[in-house]
Parts: C-alpha cells; structure tokens; sequence
C-alpha cells in the first residue's frame, strides 16, 4: 500500500535531477511537482511517475513557491512532505514515515538530516548535520518569513524553515543532496543566496528581522550567524567554521574547497550588504 503523505517537488528545468528524485519517493500516496515554466523534459518526466504537475507564477516578494504550495494545494493526506528535486530519499525512509503517518503521536513535525554530495564525493563533515524540517501535519506548518524586502534570488525560499505548531521530532532516515554538481552550480546558486543573505543582514542591522522559534541547534546556528555579522574577517571565519570546527579537513581536498567556496560566498555577502547601504546612503 501507498504510504498516506503528499510530496512537494518545486522544480524549474530539473530534468537532470528530477527522474533520481522522484524515484525515491515511488511509495507516496501523492505528489505535487510545482513548476514555473520549465522549457525541458521536467512535466514529462513528473507525470511519467504519476506525478500531478502545478505551475507557479512568480510575480516578486511573497509568497513563493514552497509556501504557496502549502497555502494553495488541495491534499489528499494530513502529512505533506517537502524534498527538492536534487535531493533522494533514503531507502529506508519508506517504512519509518509509513509508521508515523499512521500511527497515534503527539509529534506534528519531523526534523531530517541530509548529507552533501560536492566533487563527485559524499561529505562526512562539512555541513553535516543539516537538519530541516520537512515532514509535518500541513494544518500546523507553514513558511517563516526571515526577510521582508525584495532580494531578487529568485522564486523559492531560500534559508527559511517551516514552523510548526505542535512538537517536532528526528527522522532516523536522511537525505542525500546532490546540490552542486560542478562549481559552476555552486557559484550561481550562491550568487542568487548572497541576495537574500545580504537583504537579511541589511534588515537585521534595523531591527527588521528577527529569529523565529526553532530547533535548538537551528536557532543556535541562527543566533551566531547574527552575531557573526557584526564581526570582522566574516569570510575567513566562515572557512575556519567549515573547515575546522565542522572539521572539513577531514573530507580532504573537497572539504578544503567547499570551505574556500562557502568564504567566497560570506564575502559575496559582504560587499552586497555594503552596497545595499551604500544605495541608501545614495537614495537609490
């Protein structure tokens, strides 16, 4: 039997990743892949796996995708779980999510880790654990909004969370994130989250932002990253986090790129918030 969850894929031109990912998920008893234009064999691929393919508009600020899927899909089921098209579910995923979904818990959301695949090797290290929030009873999730003006990184979130309002647990199972299939991918998609990165420290410098109750390590990592932002050498302290204190150097000379690469991106970040103020300062 199916298990009784809805699955949101968000996609745009995912056909690289998308036959991989859905693969993973055959068990669900509903998926929704959330399109927004795609101009490849994306749609073919989605309803090849009896997928039900809904296009999305994107016309600036709120809401985007993932959070107007929640808002907008009518589901079949209670539970609804959140995976990107370059992400897989682990094998074993099925049997613990079947047991949840349809057994008695007073647990209303579940916390799942994910490991990074980057130059063709899994990473033990850096940035593992990653703990999202993506298996919950749709009634009681929704999106946080950490940044409320324009960042131009496009029409998905970016580094929000779901909130639920109920208790939340661990996933045993993980997921397997294939992210950054070259360098290229990584530089573009960063570039697109420095935007957003620099919007919320621009805000969080005026009181405009402010951290959202959370995961305990979710808001401890928050809170230091807020902290960080009013710190010097940003970019040298992002590599010493990746590479020594999650201990990168352990994931060889991956690791040490990932850590240089994850720098670059703090810097990217750093000159954009300066040039937000500097427009300000300008009335641009």
């Amino acid at each position: 039997m199916a298990v009784p969850i809805s699955v949101i894929i968000p996609i745009l031109n995912e056909e690289k990743n998308l036959e991989r990912c859905l693969s993973s998920i055959k068990w669900a008893s509903e998926i929704f892949v959330v399109d927004s234009g795609s101009v490849d064999r994306s749609e073919a691929i989605a309803k090849s796996f009896g997928a039900t393919v809904i296009q999305f508009q994107y016309k600036g600020g709120w809401p985007k995708k993932k959070g107007w899927a929640l808002e907008t899909l009518a589901f079949a089921n209670e539970w609804v779980f959140l995976l990107d098209a370059d992400e897989v579910v682990a094998q074993d995923a099925e049997t613990e999510i079947d047991l949840i979904v349809r057994g008695p818990s007073d647990i209303d959301g579940y916390w799942i880790n994910r490991r990074f695949m980057f130059l063709g090797k899994w990473l033990k290290h850096s940035y593992y654990p990653n703990w999202n929030l993506r298996l919950f009873r749709h009634a009681l999730g929704r999106f946080e909004r950490l940044v409320q003006g324009e960042t131009g990184s496009g029409d998905i979130e970016i580094h929000e969370h779901v909130i639920v309002r109920g208790k939340t647990g661990r996933l045993k199972t993980e997921l397997e994130h294939f992210a950054f299939p070259t360098v290229a991918s990584f530089v573009e998609k960063h570039n697109r989250y420095s935007n957003w990165e620099a919007m919320l420290a621009w805000e969080e410098m005026r009181g405009l932002s402010e951290v959202q109750p959370q995961d305990r390590r979710v808001n401890l990592r928050r809170r230091l990253k807020l902290i960080s932002h009013r710190l010097p050498f940003r970019p040298l302290l992002r590599f010493l986090y990746v590479y020594l204190l999650q201990r990168g150097f352990l994931d060889g000379i991956e690791g040490y790129y990932f850590a240089k690469l994850h720098a670059s991106y703090e810097l990217m970040s750093v000159i954009k918030t300066y040039e937000l103020n500097a427009n300000r300062r300008l009335g641009n």
